[in-house]
């Protein structure tokens, strides 16, 4: 019998474009002993919601699924729950984002990547390889390289674009943090200790336990095959920032 004297869990969500680091930031989340993040709720194959048919569930019943409803884990006294959402996701659902704005006490983290296309050259990688992270047991063969379309980049450049603004036209900042994910990489006690004051839980102190590894360690340059044309095509627009490749602005992939 549930104590109803205990409060439920603290909502949150996790928000971001597709290869935004989601996954290892999830992974780290959920070594503290009070949070519990269930990965993409909105996701029909992924394996942490025992219900496999509940995309069949109205929107709001899905958010009761994921906040009142959450799967149980003995060995962890809840105190936040969350769950997260890829930007693709809500279009097979056009309300659910603005249920989502209307869950009490909703707290949201939204993920950014740097550069947007490494984040599109990572997506196409995935679907063309079907593999969508990488553990320490897996082989350190590098991913193939892709060809990216200008109609498919100036498609995914705005619809990130769009996206961070409506996320952040849609929540208060006093519930909302930006995490970068580039930061997240090179300081994560920083972030995390950033995210346990946002949810407002006790610190934990960062111990490198994560098996999630990068996929992708290569230049942008050496992994899109027409990436100079690209370039060419980007270069005196709002976008030709994700294609500087001089020495000061050289951005490395990282998945």
């Amino acid at each position: 019998m549930t104590d109803s004297h205990i409060p439920p869990p603290a909502p949150f969500v996790i928000l971001a474009m597709p290869r935004t680091g989601t996954h290892y930031l999830e992974e780290l989340l959920n070594a503290h002993p009070n949070v519990l993040s269930n990965g993409e709720l909105l996701n029909p194959y992924a394996t942490t919601w025992p219900d496999k048919h509940r995309l069949l569930r109205s929107d709001r019943e899905l958010l009761e699924l994921a906040y009142s409803c959450c799967p149980a884990q003995s060995d962890k006294k809840v105190t936040h729950v969350g769950c997260k959402v890829n930007e693709p996701q809500f279009h097979d659902r056009p309300g659910f984002f603005a249920e989502l704005t209307r869950w009490p006490g909703l707290r949201v983290i939204l993920v950014v990547r740097e550069n947007t296309l490494e984040s599109l050259r990572s997506l196409v990688q995935a679907r063309q390889t079907r593999q969508w992270l990488k553990f320490r047991s897996d082989n350190d063969a590098p991913p193939p390289q892709v060809r990216l379309s200008t109609a498919d980049c100036e498609a995914y450049f705005k619809a990130a674009d769009d996206f961070h603004a409506r996320v952040a036209r849609s929540f208060t900042k006093s519930n909302m943090l930006e995490i970068e994910y580039e930061r997240l990489l090179r300081e994560p006690a920083t972030c995390l200790a950033a995210i346990w004051d946002f949810l407002g839980v006790p610190a934990l102190r960062f111990s490198s336990t994560a098996t999630l590894q990068r996929q992708e360690t290569r230049p942008l340059e050496q992994t899109i095959e027409n990436f100079h044309e690209l370039r060419r095509h980007f270069s005196h627009g709002p976008y030709a920032r994700f294609f500087d490749v001089g020495e000061r602005g050289r951005a490395v992939a990282i998945d």
